[in-house]
């Protein structure tokens, strides 16, 4: 009986050690990326495009589809409560976080939203919600785009 005790309570200490709790101080630094009480989380599972990064819309239009993925986020998150569950934290050490506003999936919600993709070397979680956004030419799929991690390379390739 102790041990399952102790169980229980060293499950719940690292479940509470985990969650970053709801916005007293929130900054969204881009699509992908926010400060939440003084915490840099980068969200798990997706990749927005950078600040820097353009696209063009189905006109053939360029747009800064980077600014766009963030006014996303903005429009997601307004005056919501946020909350992040920390999955693990990367090279730059920044928490690797699923978050939620008033308990839905941001990360989600900017994929199903087109602003976002499916971050399919690190996770596989939103692979079906970039399928619904595709097919419903949600966002940037409403024309054409590069990959944020191509986009990355490819602009790190022009700057050596």
């Amino acid at each position: 009986m102790l041990k399952i005790y102790f169980l229980v309570v060293l499950v719940n200490t690292f479940a509470l050690s985990t969650l970053v709790n709801a916005n007293s101080s929130i900054k969204i630094i881009d699509g992908d990326t926010i400060i939440l009480n003084s915490e840099k989380i980068r969200f798990y599972g997706i990749d927005t495009p950078e600040k820097k990064q353009t696209c063009t819309d189905n006109n053939g239009k360029s747009y800064s589809c980077g600014i766009r993925a963030t006014l996303e986020l903005k429009k997601i998150i307004g005056s919501k409560k946020v909350s992040c569950i920390k999955k693990t934290k990367d090279r730059y050490k920044r928490s690797i976080s699923i978050c939620y506003a008033d308990g839905n999936d941001i990360n989600s919600l900017m994929v199903k939203k087109g602003w976002a993709l499916a971050y399919r070397k690190y996770s596989k979680k939103y692979v079906k919600d970039e399928v619904i956004a595709k097919s419903n030419k949600a966002g940037m799929w409403s024309g054409n785009f590069i990959a944020p991690w191509k986009w990355r390379r490819l602009k790190n390739k022009k700057v050596r």
